[in-house]
């Protein structure tokens, strides 16, 4: 795991849909039709970074999942957290 520089940190969120730099967080807000499909997909979400041992804050506001990723080890973004954002945007499209 690597921290990124801020021209990295710039390019990578670039490059994510619906991302967005939040001080030392990258973050993301993903809507459902349904509550139950929310929960569904923090269930994936979490098992996913179970696996990988890299948590992210989750917020469940009805339809509305929250996701923040930062890298506290590290002291800020790193490849890691824009590996994991692509993957959760992929769970996304499963559960909607």
């Amino acid at each position: 795991m690597r921290r990124l520089t801020d021209e990295e940190i710039s390019n990578e969120v670039a490059g994510l849909s619906g991302w967005k730099l939040d001080g030392k967080f990258i973050m993301k807000k993903y809507r459902f039709k349904e509550f139950l499909t929310g929960v569904a997909f923090v269930n994936s979400i979490a098992n996913l970074s179970e696996e990988k041992n890299h948590h992210p804050f989750i917020s469940i506001d009805y339809k509305m999942v929250t996701l923040k990723l930062t890298s506290w080890h590290a002291g800020g973004l790193t490849d890691l957290d824009i590996a994991l954002a692509k993957q959760y945007d992929a769970i996304y499209e499963k559960h909607n």
